[in-house]
């Protein structure tokens, strides 16, 4: 089967390489087009568009960072929704709040393709390791066409229900996420400042029933203070922001996300966005303990 992958950031490059390593042949894509020159080098075909991938694939797989990207992707002036042969299937991983992708499914089905909403839980390590958890919407039979490829990738999956569904896992997976290691940074200031070190807060605090389990893999970032992106967090903020929107949509209040997506807002305004999520701890830090 000839897979077309557009979307070659730190999750997508590792998916696709799995992919690559268990024999399956690529057509890949990103907008900068070294990203792809790993896969190239072992065998991948570079589309120099989407709507190129689209001419040789019946299968597109999205690894995007926005809804905006997502859209110019599928249907942009090379878009590949309307290269696709009829009945094709797009399966979109991309995280993306659940309206908008029940506005692309619909696209989707207008064009005579079909669509699943398949984001995933996990950073680079699983993404890497073919450790992700698939969160998918749609139809069990389109699911069952790619199963194997979603082994691959991933360790679960997860039919969560109807398109958008899968998309709003997410937004509520990421919501805790940030709101976790918020809780944890703040734990973390509260008793420094009380003369508790750092290793013996995480040490009692991390063993504890109130801690996030994912934290524990965590705790180096923050000892060490060595913040390389496993999950960027701009994109802990642009989720936020999806959820909020997501949140104003369904005519729920949720005080609590918007608190939390206006600290991650304060981190990227102080330039940490490129950094890992975890680096959300340096906005509560004095100066010279950044």
């Amino acid at each position: 089967m000839k897979v077309g992958f557009i979307g070659l950031g730190i999750m997508g490059s590792r998916m696709a390489a799995n992919l690559q390593k268990a024999g399956y042949e690529l057509v890949v894509y990103n907008r900068t087009q070294s990203k792809a020159d790993a896969l190239v080098k072992q065998g991948a075909t570079r589309a120099n568009t989407p709507e190129d991938v689209a001419r040789q694939c019946r299968l597109v797989i999205t690894m995007l960072s926005t809804p905006e990207a997502v859209e110019e992707v599928a249907l942009g002036h090379d878009g590949f929704l309307k290269a696709l042969p009829g009945n094709s299937l797009w399966v979109n991983c991309s995280t993306v709040n659940p309206s908008f992708t029940i506005k692309m499914a619909h696209h989707a089905k207008k064009m005579g393709q079909r669509y699943l909403d398949a984001p995933v839980s996990g950073t680079a390590g699983p993404a890497e390791k073919g450790d992700l958890i698939f969160l998918i919407g749609g139809e069990a039979a389109d699911i069952a066409q790619v199963q194997e490829l979603l082994d691959v990738m991933g360790k679960e999956t997860v039919h969560v229900g109807a398109p958008g569904q899968g998309a709003g896992m997410k937004m509520a997976n990421n919501m805790m996420l940030a709101h976790a290691m918020t809780a944890f940074a703040e734990a973390l200031r509260l008793g420094t400042a009380l003369g508790i070190s750092e290793e013996m807060l995480c040490k009692t605090l991390l063993n504890g029933p109130a801690a996030a389990p994912y934290l524990k893999l965590k705790q180096p970032k923050i000892l060490e203070r060595e913040f390389s992106p496993q999950f960027p967090l701009e994109w802990t903020h642009k989720d936020l922001h999806l959820a909020s929107i997501t949140a104003y949509e369904q005519n729920i209040a949720l005080p609590s996300l918007q608190a939390t997506k206006e600290l991650y807002a304060q981190a990227k305004q102080q330039g940490l966005g490129e950094e890992d999520f975890t680096a959300v701890y340096r906005v509560y830090l004095p100066n010279e303990e950044k």
